[in-house]
């Protein structure tokens, strides 16, 4: 069981250190590396424009074959290898070595690649003279990058296994969490920071959960994420800056004019990191949990929580990596339930599916704040 250390009230924050090991923060990284950085505004480069700096990621041809091994079954099917040519984040592998690879596994009687005969298919689709490993570079140019990971059935084990630790540790419904948002995986360089904000967002009647559209009020005119909470994991230690603040933490009173002082404002955290009134350094495998909303005193989902702003100090030496998990709830539970009702629907055909996703009770959702 992993140890919460209450770090603050309002809102209320746990950091969780340990709550990742050295391996799993790599191979997390590593998958969102082998999946591709979607670039945050900028465009890609020009044909012909220089090449970024960011240093190129190697693997090896056995890390390679771990990462496209999605069961860890220690063979390769071709649906594993096909899903990894399907990417709107940035640059997977290289399109001919995909091609050569599944060329490969075609030309096997069992359908599936050992290591041993993808080592040798994986051979012939490097250059001549070239070592045996895996290039990969975003093809865009622009310091923020992110992407996001699928944790359903059929991922890599060891973001199914984070996402269970999530709903153990949170002690939701496993359904809710499953219904949640990918994992999304941030990489902070040297400069990159994030002005303060919040995950979640008011509820207005002139606005629909981003996750619940299907079922929702076609007529809204904005769609909003709706995360009753977050929880962070820091995949990487920083050298020097890149801290998490809340601002406005454990204030006695919260006013939005407050966040601007002598002219300067708080939410800037490229200029005003060092006045945010809590600040978390990195720390590799250490998770941070808190909750966005509030409770409605009946067990949903309340307003949301103002001292949740939070941000990303600039990174002055060393990189940055971060995952967020966050969990989707609609302040309406009809809303929520009708959501859940529709997805049911389409997962009538698997096995055990309906009992997985049936509506939650009011009780089963909120941990009292």
């Amino acid at each position: 069981m992993h140890e919460m250390k209450t770090i603050s009230l309002k809102p209320l924050l746990f950091e969780i250190p340990g709550f990742l090991s050295e391996e799993e923060c790599r191979v997390v990284v590593q998958l969102a590396q082998l999946k591709g950085l979607m670039e945050s505004e900028m465009k890609a480069p020009n044909q012909g424009q220089e090449e970024s700096n960011q240093p190129l990621l190697s693997l090896s041809t056995e890390e390679v074959f771990s990462l496209l091994d999605l069961n860890q079954d220690g063979l390769l099917q071709k649906q594993e290898i096909v899903s990894h040519s399907r990417s709107r984040d940035g640059t997977w592998l290289n399109p001919d070595t995909l091609r050569q690879i599944l060329t490969g596994l075609e030309a096997c009687p069992t359908g599936m690649l050992t290591l041993e005969e993808f080592n040798r298919v994986y051979d012939v689709s490097q250059r001549p003279g070239q070592q045996h490993r895996v290039k990969l570079r975003s093809q865009f140019k622009q310091r923020s990058k992110h992407t996001w990971l699928y944790q359903g059935q059929g991922s890599h084990h060891v973001l199914r296994t984070l996402r269970n630790r999530v709903t153990c540790l949170t002690r939701l419904p496993s359904a809710l969490v499953e219904l949640s948002e990918p994992l999304q995986v941030v990489r902070y360089e040297h400069g990159d920071f994030s002005n303060a904000h919040h995950d979640s967002s008011p509820s207005h009647s002139e606005t629909t959960c981003a996750h619940t559209r299907l079922a929702g009020n076609k007529s809204a005119l904005t769609e909003v994420p709706c995360r009753y909470l977050t929880m962070l994991f820091y995949l990487s230690s920083v050298e020097d800056g890149g801290e998490t603040t809340f601002p406005v933490a454990d204030n006695r009173t919260y006013e939005e004019q407050a966040l601007v002082q002598d002219g300067i404002d708080l939410t800037d955290t490229q200029e005003t990191c060092g006045r945010g009134n809590l600040r978390i350094k990195p720390t590799a495998g250490t998770a941070l949990l808190w909750y966005n909303h509030l409770s409605d005193g009946r067990g949903w989902m309340g307003e949301l929580d103002e001292y949740s702003l939070h941000g990303d100090c600039p990174v002055k030496r060393g990189v940055k990596w971060v995952a967020s998990s966050w969990i989707n709830v609609d302040p309406d539970s009809q809303q929520q339930a009708r959501y859940q009702r529709l997805v049911a629907q389409r997962h009538q055909a698997q096995p055990g599916m309906e009992e997985h996703y049936q509506p939650l009770p009011h009780s089963n959702l909120h941990q009292d704040l």
